[in-house]
């Protein structure tokens, strides 16, 4: 299976220096991974490193708890955009859904999907899976759907495990026959571990092991 172009490639450690960015960057050019995944401050440089090659820029929104306020993440989202990003991974209200208010997590979710799309950038939601149970896994993957965004997503990797298959197969069921696709991330470390996450439904893989995965390391 080529792996290359499911691959985000991932670095959001938050001691993540310069040096470490350049290598990501150039790790991902020279193999077509899909993005380079970093945390906000580095989008602009990350960007501009990229220009006129076949990998793109993304970045994480309210991340790692999901916690901050709409409106917070509105504006991260806005930043990012103006730094010149082309994808975003926001964190839904977690303990919204864990509440049970359903309106509020979509309401959340539909106001960066709406800034997102307004700018032609695609928007994946990441649910954390690890703090779900599995009905929840499903009713969050369709509130994702419903809201229009491009990806429901398992994980931050920071929280008490990473993607799982059976979350995979939870969330492609959910958003079968949806323009919602499924992204797997955290804790994938071979290119079994990868292309089980493929099989199960993941059409990308955030990946932060991923010269790993592609048996380059």
């Amino acid at each position: 299976m080529e792996l290359n172009k499911y691959i985000d490639h991932t670095l959001l450690s938050p001691e993540a220096t310069e040096e470490q960015v350049d290598t990501v960057i150039k790790q991902a050019i020279d193999n077509h991974f899909h993005t380079v995944m970093i945390n906000p401050y580095w989008v602009a440089k990350t960007h501009q490193a990229l220009e006129g090659t076949d990998v793109v820029t993304a970045t994480v929104i309210g991340f790692p708890l999901g916690a901050t306020t709409t409106a917070a993440k509105v504006f991260e989202t806005e930043q990012a955009i103006r730094d010149g990003v082309d994808e975003v991974d926001m964190v839904m209200n977690i303990g919204e859904m864990k509440g049970g208010h359903f309106d509020k997590v979509e309401d959340d979710i539909k106001a960066v999907v709406k800034v997102g799309h307004d700018n032609g950038k695609i928007v994946k939601v990441i649910i954390e899976t690890a703090l779900l149970t599995d009905d929840e896994i499903t009713k969050a993957s369709k509130i994702v759907a419903d809201a229009g965004a491009d990806f429901v997503k398992t994980s931050t990797g920071f929280s008490t495990r990473g993607a799982a298959v059976h979350d995979v197969e939870l969330m492609s069921a959910a958003v079968a026959g949806t323009n919602t696709q499924v992204k797997a991330s955290g804790g994938i470390h071979t290119q079994e571990e990868a292309e089980a996450m493929v099989k199960a439904g993941a059409t990308r893989l955030g990946v932060s092991h991923s010269m790993q995965v592609i048996g380059k390391e």
